[in-house]
């Protein structure tokens, strides 16, 4: 990925041509498109007619100014981080409200108690892996679930990433209700960073001046210089006080907010190591706090991990362009639409396979969600492997009901009851569908 191009200076232009502005009037408003085009898209389009480039450029500029609210956040030279909200993230930010907010049209799986914390745990391992992959992690989802599943110690620093950040998650949702402090992004960052730091003194604390960071692509090219050490006990002390609510003297969309504090934090990139992961659990943290319930089964990482050089441009193109956090906002709302669409398509899709599954299982009624759980998910994956741990983890429950679940399942000749160690291993018998079938 390459720096995008400055934009051309649009008040230079405006001083040295005292006619623009009237020119201009007639294109004053952003274009109708969907996307919040950056001058790198805007030079290699067709203006409208009569206009140059930087003329067409110009005539945006001038209309978002118009429109652009400042934040706290300042940059490296003092200015202030702005924002607006175009039509194209309002009518997300409608979708958002829609879909996350209340329990109206949301998935039956995901209200009803008995299976909620089912699919609770599995959209927990999906951020946790994906947020990990997004920052170096090198493991296939396979391993990572039967990692958090069985319980078994992380292998490698990227095993350790991704149950650092699958216990964080569960940690985020008991957070949600307190205000944020320096002290729980501390709490956070470590609990992200365990055991996974070259410096492991650095979880937990602000990087210090001689702790020099940079964000670089794979070729070494520097996209971005932090703030210095110095300035970052007071950028965060701001940073809570918006995440809070306290700030600005203006209402702030509580989704914008959540987007904005991932920003914010990115941006100060307070830590030696781990700030994209506590940026994202932040912004997690920001939207429960703000009752968007469903954000405890959604997962942006897995959006943006399918392209992550948009991810990283939607920054790059706030910094090149006078501090217009909108592109950000314009990315972001987009990934959380997304986000919530991939997780009615999963749940949906989950719910047909409970349903077939269910269809087999009618004759046993004595099988309680956990165990119909099990045995649908045996039939679906052969040859995969259970232990209490792991059953105990998927459906959040007691070590003696994960135990007695399995060991019916057993005694029924539906499981196959084996030793590795101390521990028992189940596994679906070999003619599973055919025995429930009879």
């Amino acid at each position: 990925m390459k720096m995008p191009q400055t934009p051309p200076d649009i008040k230079g232009l405006i001083l040295s041509e005292p006619n623009l502005l009237e020119k201009l009037e007639r294109v004053l408003t952003e274009p109708g498109v969907e996307e919040y085009w950056h001058w790198d898209e805007v030079r290699h389009r067709e203006p409208p007619q009569g206009l140059t480039h930087p003329e067409w450029w110009a005539s945006m500029k001038i209309g978002r100014w118009r429109n652009a609210k400042p934040i706290p956040l300042k940059d490296k030279k003092g200015q202030p981080f702005q924002f607006h909200v175009p039509d194209v993230v309002a009518q997300q930010l409608h979708e958002i409200d829609m879909g996350t907010g209340g329990k109206i049209g949301m998935p039956a799986p995901v209200t009803n108690p008995q299976t909620r914390d089912q699919y609770l745990v599995s959209s927990l391992m999906r951020e946790a892996i994906t947020s990990s992959q997004l920052e170096g992690a090198v493991t296939t989802r396979e391993v990572a679930k039967e990692m958090i599943r069985t319980g078994r110690s992380p292998r490698d620093k990227s095993e350790r990433m991704i149950l650092n950040n699958f216990l964080t998650m569960r940690e985020i949702i008991d957070l949600r209700d307190q205000s944020l402090t320096p002290e729980m992004i501390f709490h956070i960052h470590r609990k992200v960073t365990d055991g996974t730091l070259d410096k492991p003194d650095a979880g937990g604390r602000l990087r210090r001046p001689d702790e020099l960071v940079t964000v670089e692509n794979e070729d070494g090219d520097i996209f971005h210089h932090p703030p210095k050490a110095e300035e970052l006990p007071g950028r965060m002390e701001m940073m809570c006080a918006f995440a809070n609510g306290e700030s600005p003297g203006f209402f702030i969309h509580p989704a914008v907010r959540a987007m904005l504090l991932h920003f914010w934090l990115a941006y100060d990139h307070p830590f030696v190591d781990g700030n994209g992961r506590t940026a994202r659990a932040l912004f997690y943290w920001a939207m429960l706090h703000a009752k968007y319930w469903l954000f405890e089964f959604v997962s942006i990482s897995d959006i943006l991990r399918r392209a992550p050089a948009k991810y990283y441009r939607a920054f790059l193109h706030t910094e090149t362009d006078d501090n217009d956090a909108t592109y950000f906002l314009v990315h972001q709302a987009d990934v959380i639409r997304r986000a919530i669409l991939h997780l009615h398509a999963y749940i949906d899709r989950k719910t047909k396979e409970l349903e077939e599954s269910q269809q087999i299982l009618r004759s046993w009624s004595q099988f309680n969600h956990r165990q119909v759980a099990v045995l649908s998910h045996a039939m679906r994956h052969p040859g995969t492997t259970y232990t209490i741990e792991g059953h105990q983890r998927s459906h959040n429950t007691a070590y003696d009901t994960a135990r007695r679940d399995l060991l019916e399942l057993t005694q029924n000749n539906l499981l196959l009851k084996t030793k590795r160690g101390k521990a028992m291993i189940f596994s679906a018998v070999p003619d599973l569908a055919d025995k429930l079938k009879r």
